[in-house]
């Protein structure tokens, strides 16, 4: 027979292998670089744990550990993909734009976890929220824009009015998430003839504006021609108008000097004025000189006295040669 003393030490002695396996396989845990941790003492938040490696703690069941990823993760709204394989949920992304047209729009949302004690317990299901939080940020801007923008060039607007709106609700909840980014992936109409419709229109519009531009641009060249033209014109008026003045001025000048020698030598001044007007008017004609009588009329040689006069000058100029 067993006795009852060797019964319980046995029993304590496994108790004890029992206590001791425990102490030694839950007083210390791994971190890994992309894991952060949390103690719980009893069930309560003591501290986070961040920095990767070895690390102690009571034994269970006085404190716990709870490992959540530091990885950045991508929630999909409106369509799932796996193993390259894309699923669609039209009904989930099924919305009105403001101008009452009805587009299918999803997006990725990416997040992260940055407060573990708030992620694990100031919500049941964090990434639940944050799906129904993306829903109504979306549907939410997207009823508030035109569905020209939600096509077109207007994505780049909703998605960062998208992500303010979600990030905003996402801290007014507080399950320590932080949202990264927002990228949208597909706007488009709900069926083939919708789309065709507002793409012809697309297009119509397109080619309105790009002869508008045409049309700009031809009146701008035309108008750059017709100020160049202006400009030339101005400046050709001002180049005469200098060259008109400055001939004026010499005639002025011209005249003054004559005035100056008729006024000393009235008669001599009168007939060189007469002369010159003659040889200007009629060049070339032989030239005779009446007395004021009339009874005697003179030749006056004048074009064979210049002939006599200019060959001298040749004649001296040969031999200076």
């Amino acid at each position: 027979m067993v006795s009852l003393k060797r019964i319980y030490t046995i029993a304590g002695l496994v108790l004890a292998i029992v206590i001791l396996s425990m102490v030694a396989f839950t007083t210390w845990y791994t971190v890994d670089e992309s894991d952060q941790a949390v103690i719980l003492t009893f069930g309560k938040v003591e501290e986070g744990i961040t920095e990767p490696g070895l690390h102690f703690k009571l034994p269970w069941p006085i404190q716990s550990v709870e490992k959540l990823s530091k990885e950045t993760f991508s929630l999909q709204f409106g369509y799932e993909e796996k193993d390259g394989e894309i699923k669609d949920f039209p009904e989930e992304t099924k919305m009105i734009t403001g101008d009452e047209n009805i587009v299918l729009a999803d997006l990725v949302v990416q997040w992260k976890i940055t407060d573990p004690e708030k992620y694990l317990y100031n919500a049941e299901d964090p990434e639940e929220i944050l799906y129904d939080s993306t829903s109504a940020s979306l549907r939410s801007i997207i009823g508030s824009s035109k569905i020209d923008d939600a096509l077109t060039s207007g994505k780049a607007e909703i998605e960062a009015e998208v992500r303010e709106l979600l990030t905003s609700l996402v801290n007014k909840y507080d399950i320590g998430i932080s949202v990264l980014a927002v990228k949208l992936q597909d706007v488009e109409l709900p069926n083939e003839d919708v789309r065709k419709a507002f793409t012809d229109v697309t297009d119509a519009r397109e080619t309105a504006n790009t002869k508008l531009n045409e049309a700009e641009k031809y009146k701008n060249q035309r108008m750059n021609e017709a100020e160049g033209e202006k400009d030339a014109l101005i400046s050709k008026a001002e180049g005469e108008k200098a060259a008109r003045l400055e001939r004026a001025r010499g005639d002025v000048a011209v005249f003054n000097k004559l005035y100056g020698e008729y006024k000393n030598n009235p008669d001599i001044t009168r007939e060189r004025l007469v002369l010159e007007t003659l040889e200007q008017v009629l060049p070339g004609a032989e030239i005779y000189i009446m007395n004021d009588d009339g009874n005697t009329m003179k030749y006056f040689p004048i074009r064979p006295l210049e002939k006599e006069q200019a060959k001298p000058k040749e004649d001296g100029g040969a031999d200076n040669e």
